[in-house]
Parts: structure tokens; C-alpha cells; sequence
């Protein structure tokens, strides 16, 4: 256990300090994993999530022929015509990046609204980088908001039994919801006052860019329909857990074969392809592997444990553990497992806190669950590597020529985070403490 927590810390520094070759050092240890025997052989391609690394790669692929039909520079002359200036832009793209996230998973949403961002910027001749920083962190907040948000809410609402309405209101009380909201109105105004100088007014030129091809356009909204789709689809439909990203690449093939059958060459195809980011997915891969390691060697079910425990028989303290820790622990390692392993401890936790305190076990389980959410899902917002959506908006400014620095994303998330958590934490306890 011991050797395989060293390695995991040393890769995540060394990921921090060398961020040009993180995929290459990602890679490098999910591989001394397997060697060290932290993670089986036969456990390799159960720990790595196809799904995500599907969907990144088709819809990364229908994003590149969407840019080439110049629907995304239309949309930012749409966006642009109707803001003042720099810094409302930027908060605008960041909300309605959110709004989209509450929906589709936030990897796809960045994925979308990068391109409109990067085409703005383009014409206004300004950095990107905090633009798309802004928007995958506002795509990573709305993921708790709803029960289809994130594949941790889907967790979440599985053991609780919430059905999609209960993320709204729950056991009469305004739930969830309400609470990442709230957050998202402070952290909005935290993106305000951090694009502060950010006061050029946006010309407006009346000219609008004409598409040359509404099919990319049309495939991302019944991508986006098929996802929200899928996730109200019953169990007994056994639909495959990679449905997500398998929709994703048979819709970039479609989109694939439409553009060769217009463009008659083999560059049609190539040429979209080769757009799609490798590094991303190489680094993703890797992170799946440690993680993998992790979990089977039995280091996050320990870190859990004495999350657990840390409150003793104090419910809010052991709400308050739980809300902060999960930011911090998130902050440096997928999400997606540990909730998976906290789930059944907060189970258990309340069902002894319930026979030593006589409240019923549900209503312990309540804000224990909700906070968890809560700190899992934002406290990847910390750290440039701390949530896929991060990885990913990183990766699309690497090809554009950017060099996001650590310091750069740590201006914008960790004050982003606090807004956003405080008042949920605070809303949590005060409609479901008991």
C-alpha cells in the first residue's frame, strides 16, 4: 500500500511541475503499477473508463469538423453582438457553459464552448486561456446540480433511490439543486471581479460569419439530446456503460462519412482525426490505471475510512469532514472512485450515529450524502488535474499553441471553489442538518 501511495504522489508532482510531458509521465507510472503488481493484470481494462475516453475521442472529432463548418465563429459574433465588453463575455460563456453541464457531461461541454471561446478571443485578439479555465470549471460545478449532471450524481441518486425531480426538492425541502445554484451565483460574480480589467468593448461590426455546413451542427444537438435520453433509459434496457461514449463515435462517424461523401477526398476524414488530442487520452489512461491501483491495493478505501471517522459521533463535524475533505482529496484524485467508496461508509455511518442518537438514518444520511456531492464534485476545480473536464479544456489550448501554468488555473480555481462550496455547505446543513 505504502509504495503505491509514494508513487502516486510523486507522479502527481512531477505532473505538476513538468505539466508539457504530463501524459508521457501519467502513462509511465499506470505502467510501473501494473508491473509493481498494484494493479492486476486481469483488473487493467476494468479500471479504465472506456466511456470517458470514447466520448472525448468522437466528440473531439465531430467538435473538429463543427469548427470547420464555422458554426462556432457565427456563435461568436451571435455572443459578441450582444455583450459590452471582454468581462461579460467571459462570464456569459462560463454560465452558459453551466447550464448545458447540468445536462450532458462536463467533459462534452467543454468540448462544445471551447471553440465559440477560442473564436471570440481569436477576434479580439485576447488570451484564451483564462476563457476556457473559466468555462471548465463552471462546467464542473453544475455537475452535482442535477441527477444526469455527473456520473457522481448518477451515483449518488442510485443509493439514495432520488429519482431526476428529487435533485429539486427532496422530502418536501428545496434540495440539491438549489444549493449548487446558489454557488454558482457567487462564483459568478468571483469570474466578475477576476475579469475585472477586462473592461475593451466589444465592436460591433454587424457582419456575422455565414456556415458553410449545418451538418456538424446538427449531429452536436442530437448528441446532446441522446445523452440527456440515455440517462432517464431503466436498468432493464441493460444499455452497455460505455452507451455515452459509443453514441459520441458513431455520431463522428456519421459526421465523417457525410463530409467525405461533400468533400470526395481522403483528407476529409484525416484531417478531423488528427485533431483529435491524444495527449488527453494518454493521460487520462494513465490516471485510470493509478487510481485503479489505488482502489485494489485498498489505499482510498483507508483514506475513507478515516475521513469517516475523523468526526467521531458529532454529525456536523462529521459533515464538516466530509464537505472539506472531499474538496481536498478531489483536488488530486478522480472523483468517480472515491464517492464510489464513501457511499457505503456514509451508509454505514449513519445507521450507528442512528442507534446511538435515536434520529432516524435517513435524515443523518441526508447531508452527509449531499455534502459529499458537493466537495467531490468541486474540489476537482482546484487543481489543473483534478477533473477530466480540466484535463481536456488544458489539452484544447496545448493545441492551440497555449502553455496553461499551474499558477494560472490556481487563480481562477481555488477562489472559484470556495465560492462556490461555502454557500453550498452552509445550505446543506441548514435545510438537512439534523
Amino acid at each position: 500500500m505504502i509504495p503505491a501511495m509514494i508513487i502516486f504522489a510523486v507522479t502527481y508532482v512531477l505532473m505538476l511541475v513538468f505539466s508539457r510531458v504530463r501524459p508521457f509521465i501519467a502513462l509511465a507510472s499506470g505502467i510501473l503499477f501494473i508491473i509493481f503488481g498494484f494493479l492486476p493484470l486481469d483488473r487493467v481494462l476494468v479500471e479504465i473508463d472506456f466511456n470517458v475516453l470514447l466520448m472525448i475521442a468522437g466528440t473531439m472529432g465531430l467538435i473538429a469538423l463543427f469548427i470547420e463548418s464555422k458554426m462556432p465563429a457565427l456563435l461568436a459574433d451571435l455572443v459578441m453582438e450582444r455583450v459590452p465588453n471582454v468581462q461579460i463575455a467571459a462570464v456569459a460563456l462560463a454560465l452558459f457553459a453551466g447550464i448545458i453541464s447540468a445536462f450532458v457531461d462536463n467533459v462534452a461541454t467543454v468540448l462544445m464552448i471551447a471553440p465559440v471561446a477560442l473564436e471570440i478571443c481569436k477576434k479580439l485578439k485576447t488570451n484564451p486561456v483564462p476563457f476556457i479555465i473559466a468555462i471548465a470549471v463552471s462546467s464542473n460545478l453544475q455537475g452535482a446540480a442535477t441527477l444526469v449532471g455527473d456520473t457522481t450524481a448518477i451515483m449518488l441518486g442510485s443509493a439514495m433511490d432520488l429519482n431526476f425531480m428529487e435533485f429539486f426538492f427532496y422530502q418536501g425541502k428545496p434540495s440539491i439543486f438549489f444549493a449548487v445554484e446558489l454557488g454558482a451565483v457567487l462564483s459568478a460574480l468571483i469570474l466578475a471581479f477576476l475579469f475585472r480589467r477586462e473592461k475593451s468593448p466589444i465592436p460591433k461590426t454587424g457582419e456575422r460569419t455565414k456556415v458553410t455546413d449545418p451538418v456538424p451542427s446538427v449531429l452536436l444537438c442530437i448528441l446532446l439530446a441522446l445523452l440527456v435520453a440515455v440517462s432517464f433509459a431503466p436498468d432493464s434496457w441493460n444499455l452497455p456503460d460505455e452507451i455515452n461514449g459509443i453514441i459520441c463515435c458513431a455520431l463522428m462517424v456519421i459526421g465523417l462519412a457525410i463530409h467525405f461523401a461533400k468533400k470526395r477526398t481522403l483528407s476529409a476524414i484525416i484531417d478531423p482525426l488528427k485533431q483529435i488530442d491524444y495527449e488527453t487520452l494518454g493521460l487520462l489512461l494513465g490516471l485510470f490505471l493509478m487510481i485503479g491501483g489505488l482502489e485494489h491495493t485498498g489505499v482510498i478505501a483507508k483514506l475513507a475510512e478515516l475521513l469517516a471517522h475523523m468526526g467521531g459521533g458529532n454529525i456536523f463535524l462529521l459533515y464538516t469532514v466530509i464537505v472539506w475533505a472531499s474538496v481536498l482529496i478531489s483536488a488530486f484524485i478522480d472523483n468517480i472512485p472515491y464517492v464510489a467508496t464513501m457511499i457505503p461508509v456514509i451508509g454505514g455511518l449513519a445507521i450507528q450515529l442512528s442507534a446511538t442518537t435515536g434520529v432516524g438514518a435517513a435524515l443523518i444520511a441526508t447531508p452527509l450524502y449531499f455534502g459529499l456531492l458537493s466537495g467531490a464534485t468541486l474540489g476537482g476545480n482546484i487543481t489543473p488535474i483534478g477533473a477530466s473536464a480540466n484535463i481536456t479544456s488544458i489539452g484544447i489550448l496545448r493545441r492551440q499553441g497555449y502553455e496553461v501554468k499551474n499558477r494560472d488555473f490556481f487563480k481562477i480555481g481555488i477562489p472559484f471553489t470556495v465560492a462556490a462550496i461555502v454557500p453550498a455547505y452552509i445550505y446543506i446543513w441548514l435545510v438537512f442538518g439534523v
